[in-house]
């Protein structure tokens, strides 16, 4: 399994509901593509208060590393991913990926 992280550092006048929006955009994939076990998605609420900005973010779990590229490829990542780039402070900049084999 593969779990594929992404956190978002929003720009300041980014609403909770314009992100929230995204992530049920985002949800959605889910029953598209075969492979594609889990998504969750959220705010943090870490009692650590360290996320340096990046309060939101999103995991997929994936079945391997083929769905993950299935996942990247699909119409629907690459509009769900313009609108995060979109809503990110600084643009690309403003989100973190990182990809964990499990």
């Amino acid at each position: 399994m593969i779990r594929h992280i992404v956190l978002l550092k929003a720009r300041p006048e980014v609403t909770e509901a314009h992100i929230s929006d995204i992530f049920a955009d985002l949800a959605a994939i889910r029953d598209k593509l075969p492979g594609v076990l889990a998504i969750h998605s959220g705010r943090s609420e870490s009692p650590e208060k360290i996320e340096r900005g990046y309060l939101h973010g999103f995991t997929v779990d994936f079945t391997d590393w083929d769905a993950l590229a299935a996942y990247q490829d699909h119409p629907d990542h690459k509009r769900v991913g313009a609108a995060l780039v979109a809503a990110a402070q600084g643009g690309l900049d403003g989100i973190l990926v990182f990809d964990l084999p499990c």
